[in-house]
């Protein structure tokens, strides 16, 4: 497989297990020093981002994501991706966030890619 079609593969995973609320899947797609930077709040790692998608148990989550933009530089590549996203909480509260993301992935020792850094920038839409 293509270093390209395993960095599409992280991303297609990602979202249908973010889809599904399969934190198990979605966990092993970072590497264990990722951080998550997003307006308002301080970078976070692995773990805070998998106790905030925790939070989310019983939530609805639809939505797209697009690669506008993929380049590999080695063993770095980074995407810009459009996510459109669809939150439905248990209480039938909803969210609706869209916007762009900028993705590095690092290809590890065991060969495969995984996410490392990443800036979201989504905002309410509507």
């Amino acid at each position: 497989m293509s270093d390209e079609t395993a960095i599409r593969q992280v991303v297609q995973t990602w979202m249908s297990a973010t889809q599904s609320c399969d934190i198990a899947t979605i966990l092993p797609l970072m590497t264990d020093d990722v951080l998550f930077m997003v307006p308002g709040q301080e970078p976070f790692g692995k773990d805070a981002f998998a106790a905030s998608f925790q939070n989310m148990a019983g939530a609805r989550i639809d939505g797209t994501s697009e690669i506008v933009e993929l380049k590999i530089l080695g063993d770095w590549a980074f995407t810009r991706n459009h996510l459109d996203l669809k939150i439905t909480s248990p209480d039938g509260g909803q969210a609706h966030r869209a916007g762009y993301t900028l993705t590095l992935l690092r290809k590890e020792a065991d060969g495969q890619w995984r996410l490392a850094r990443d800036a979201n920038l989504l905002a309410p839409v509507g």
